[in-house]
C-alpha cells in the first residue's frame, strides 16, 4: 500500500464513523474546527507563516482573510441542514436526504495556504465527509501547522483525527494525482494545470477558472467612491486574489477625473518607457512570470527599475492600454498591484472591450460595474453585462476582491473558489459551497396523476401554425 493509499484508507474508516453523527454533533465538530483558525493567536501564527514560506502577500491582510472568510463561512453553515431529511414537498411527493460524498481531495494554492484549506475542510466536515489536503509545495508548512491546530480541536470534541489529513512531505505531482484518483470527490483551486489534472483524474471534480477581472467605470459613477473600492480590492494582500481587479475600463466623459481619483487613492500612472521596463520583468515570452507576483508596488518599482520617483511610494501602479490579447500582455492577469487602464467612448464600447479582454483571458469569472448607486440605469446596465458577457458574476458598486467570494453586505456564499461555468472550462458557475460536498438521496412517492393534453402544451405553436 502506497502512502497515499494509506491516507485514503484511514480517511474512509474515520468517515464511516463520522457519518453516524447527528446534525447537532456534526455542527459541534465544525464549530470546534473553525476555532482552529479563528482564535487570534493561531490566526496570527498562520498568517506570518504563510507570508514567510510563500513570499506572497502580507501578514495583516492574511490575518483578515483567514478571519473574515472563515467567519462568513460559519454564518453560511450555521443553520444549513446536512444530515437526514433536508427538504420535503407534499405537492410533488419528493423528500430529500443529505448524504456525504465520502473522501474529498482538496487541492489548494500557495496564495491562500490557510484560508483556502480551512474553507474546504469546514465544508467537507459539515457534510460528514473526510478530507485530505494537497497543498502547494510553498504552502505546505502553513497547511501542516493548520492541521495541527485542527487535530487539537478534533481531539477536544472526540472526533477522529483521520477526518482531516494532509499529503506528507515532499509534495509531488505524482502524490497529488494519486490522491485525486483515489478520492470520491476532488475540489481543486489553483493553477490551471491542477484543474485540468482534476478533471482528467477519473474522479468527479469541481475546479475553478482563471481570473483576470476587469471592472467598468461609467459616466454616472461616484468617482471617489469607485477609486476607494478599487484600491481597497487591488492592494488587499498584494493582489493575490483571482478576484482582484486586473483592469479598469473607463468611459471617456469621466476618464481624466477617474484617473485623478485613482491617483489620489494611491495609484501612479506609468509613462510608456516605465511601462516597457515593467513589461520586460513581468512577462517573458508573453507569459506572466512569478517575479513580481503578490509583491508591493515599491518592490515592483525597484525590481523593474522604474524611473518615476512616485512609483516607489505608490499603493498600486497603472499602465494605459488600447487593445487586448497576446500582443498586449498587460491585458492579462497580473496577480500584483498593477492595474491596466483603457479609455473607451461609452458603455457600449466598454462592454466590447471587456469582451475582447475575456476572449484573451479570464472568461467566465466575473466583471465589476461602478455606476449610479441605484436606479433603472444601474439595473439595466448590470442586466446587460449579465446577459451579454461570459461571466458568472456581475459585481455592482463594490470592492471586487472583497465581494466576489462572498461578503457580509451581499448575498454570495463565502468561498475562495469561484466556478466559471463552461466559459472558463468549469462544470459549475457558483461560488463553491457546502452543497457541492453533498450527495442527495430522494424519496419519490406516488401523487395523483395529471396528464396534460397536447393542445395545452403546444397552444402557442398551434395558434401560429397549422397542425399538419
Amino acid at each position: 500500500m502506497s502512502p497515499v493509499e494509506n491516507l485514503v484508507a484511514r480517511a474512509r474508516v474515520a468517515q464511516k464513523s463520522f457519518e453516524q453523527l447527528t446534525q447537532s454533533e456534526v455542527d459541534l465538530v465544525v464549530e470546534a474546527v473553525a476555532w482552529a483558525i479563528l482564535e487570534p493567536k493561531r490566526n496570527q501564527e498562520l498568517a506570518e507563516l504563510a507570508v514567510f514560506d510563500t513570499g506572497l502577500g502580507n501578514v495583516a491582510d492574511k490575518f483578515k482573510k483567514n478571519y473574515r472568510k472563515t467567519l462568513g463561512l460559519m454564518r453560511d453553515l450555521q443553520h444549513a441542514k446536512t444530515v437526514g431529511l433536508i427538504a420535503e414537498d407534499a405537492a410533488t411527493g419528493l423528500s430529500e436526504y443529505a448524504r456525504p460524498v465520502g473522501v474529498v481531495a482538496a487541492i489548494t494554492p500557495s496564495t491562500n495556504p490557510g484560508a483556502t484549506p480551512i474553507n474546504k475542510i469546514l465544508n467537507a466536515l459539515k457534510c460528514r465527509n473526510a478530507i485530505i489536503v494537497a497543498p502547494s509545495p510553498k504552502g505546505q508548512t502553513t497547511c501542516v501547522r493548520l492541521l495541527e491546530f485542527v487535530h487539537q480541536q478534533l481531539d477536544l470534541v472526540k472526533a477522529p483525527r483521520d477526518l482531516v489529513q494532509v499529503l506528507p512531505s515532499p509534495i509531488t505531482k505524482d502524490a497529488t494525482y494519486e490522491l485525486m484518483r483515489l478520492a470520491d470527490l476532488v475540489v481543486a483551486t489553483g493553477s490551471q494545470a491542477n484543474i485540468r489534472a482534476a478533471y482528467t483524474s477519473g474522479t468527479p471534480a469541481f475546479g475553478v477558472g482563471a481570473g483576470n477581472v476587469v471592472v467598468i467605470i461609467d459616466e454616472l459613477a461616484d468617482l471617489t467612491a469607485s477609486a476607494k473600492r478599487i484600491v481597497q480590492s487591488k492592494t488587499f494582500d498584494n493582489a493575490t486574489s483571482c478576484s482582484s481587479e486586473n483592469g479598469v475600463v473607463i468611459c471617456a466623459p469621466v476618464y481624466a477625473k477617474a484617473i485623478q481619483a485613482l491617483e489620489l487613492a494611491g495609484g501612479v500612472m506609468l509613462d510608456a518607457d516605465d511601462k516597457q521596463r515593467l513589461q520586460e520583468v513581468m512577462f517573458q515570452n508573453g507569459k506572466l512570470t512569478a517575479t513580481l507576483t503578490a509583491q508591493t508596488a515599491e518592490f515592483i518599482a525597484e525590481r523593474a527599475g522604474l524611473k518615476n520617483p512616485l512609483a516607489k511610494t505608490a499603493r498600486f501602479l497603472m499602465v494605459e492600454e488600447d487593445s487586448a490579447g497576446a500582443n498586449a500582455p498587460f491585458s492579462g492577469e497580473k496577480l500584483s498591484p498593477v492595474l491596466t487602464v483603457w479609455q473607451v467612448a461609452d458603455f457600449a464600447a466598454a462592454k466590447a472591450m471587456v469582451a475582447k479582454v475575456y476572449a484573451y483571458q479570464g472568461s467566465g469569472h466575473s466583471v465589476g460595474l461602478h455606476t449610479q448607486l441605484q436606479g433603472p440605469i444601474m439595473d439595466q446596465r448590470a442586466a446587460e453585462l449579465a446577459n451579454e458577457l461570459p461571466v458568472a458574476r456581475v459585481i455592482v458598486n463594490q470592492a471586487h476582491a472583497i465581494a466576489t467570494g462572498g461578503s457580509f453586505d451581499n448575498g454570495l456564499p463565502f468561498s475562495l473558489s469561484m466556478g466559471c461555468g463552461t466559459w472558463g472550462g468549469n462544470n459549475f458557475s457558483d461560488n463553491l459551497n457546502y452543497r457541492h460536498y453533498l450527495n442527495i438521496s430522494r424519496v419519490v412517492r406516488p401523487i395523483p396523476e395529471i396528464v396534460p393534453t397536447v393542445e395545452a402544451l403546444l397552444e402557442n405553436y398551434f395558434s401560429k401554425f397549422s397542425r399538419s
